[in-house]
């Protein structure tokens, strides 16, 4: 079985938007659609899911310069969801830690 939710994300922004509007961002699959994506963070963290936003993030280029030549690569491309919970309800992200 695909593992849905890979991973919370957690930056200044996301928390803004957590405690301000209830929305929580994570690394997903990019295979997942929304269907999978609510069914799985309700599972998981045991809350009511009322809207699911997706966007693939993609990649960005990179270039190192060393001493002896440039090296040249890049970072992949990623699945975002922000997920909306219903009014009152909230996960702890930091409970794990």
């Amino acid at each position: 079985m695909v593992q849905i939710i890979i991973r919370p994300i957690v930056t200044e922004k996301m928390t803004a938007q957590t405690e301000k509007e209830g929305r929580y961002g994570f690394v997903v699959d990019k295979k997942s659609n929304k269907v999978q994506i609510k069914q799985a963070v309700e599972k998981e963290y045991g809350v009511t899911v009322t809207g699911v936003r997706t966007m693939i993030v993609p990649g960005k280029d990179k270039t190192r310069y060393t001493k002896r030549n440039i090296l040249r690569g890049g970072t992949g491309s990623w699945k975002k969801a922000i997920v909306t919970l219903k009014t009152g309800e909230n996960i702890d992200l930091y409970s794990a830690i």
